[in-house]
């Protein structure tokens, strides 16, 4: 589901996977109700992707067996 970023109240922070260069930077941010939510850096404002915890837990688990 995607949502505006700045309409999340969370406290947002960068992927362990982002860099110091000022590049491409994903940050997330865990919502009150459990829910993750996933924005660009580059567009604090813009839109943000949120996840129930189930549909994040299954995305995770599929990202470390692809890895």
């Amino acid at each position: 589901m995607s949502i505006r970023a700045d309409e999340l109240s969370v406290d947002w922070f960068s992927s362990s996977y982002s860099n110091d260069q000022g590049g491409n930077c994903v940050q997330g941010g865990r919502c009150n109700n459990g829910d993750m939510a996933v924005r660009d850096s580059k567009v604090p404002n813009g839109d943000a992707f949120r996840f129930q915890p189930a549909a994040w837990l299954s995305f995770i688990e599929h990202v470390k067996r692809a890895g």
